[in-house]
């Protein structure tokens, strides 16, 4: 068995959806219906933009996480790799990354999401590592929020990357 194939079997899983943009991982939360994949796919389709030069889906639904040297790594589930559901069609096969580092997690439905956030809401802890947080309220529409936090966010944004 390979080290990324032993990875996938034996690192905790969570709910959560990523999607690798330039060199760093957008880790998605929420409840489920909340949009997590539907802003994956709107993110994997904003690639090969000016907004958005890369993008990739790492895993939906369910994401491997593990803490490394302060980093967080983040894995598809081994049952989910490369599948996707698209509402409307269903379960869709994509190409993905097989491996990579979160650098902002997304909360959507987030109780806490407002429109000038205070900061202690710009950050979160997963699995001990800390990271900048978007909260995203219910209903709102999140991919601009996200290409805003990216293409302004010092040293994150997908140019830089």
């Amino acid at each position: 068995m390979s080290d990324t194939a032993r990875k996938m079997t034996t690192s905790p899983t969570i709910h959560a959806t990523a999607v690798l943009i330039g060199v760093k991982a957008v880790l998605i939360r929420g409840p489920s219906g909340a949009g997590k994949s539907s802003l994956a796919w709107e993110l994997i389709q904003a690639s090969g933009t000016a907004a958005l030069p890369f993008a990739r889906l790492v895993g939906d639904d369910r994401v491997s996480v593990e803490a490394k040297t302060g980093r967080l790594l983040v894995r598809p589930a081994a049952t989910l790799a490369g599948l996707i559901e698209i509402h409307g069609l269903g379960i869709r096969l994509l190409p993905h990354e097989p491996v990579a580092v979160a650098g902002l997690v997304v909360d959507l439905a987030a109780a806490d999401a407002a429109r000038l956030p205070a900061s202690e809401a710009a950050e979160t802890a997963v699995s001990g590592v800390i990271l900048p947080r978007l909260p995203v309220a219910a209903g709102a529409r999140a991919l601009p929020l996200v290409l805003a936090w990216l293409s302004t966010a010092a040293g994150l944004s997908p140019a830089a990357n």
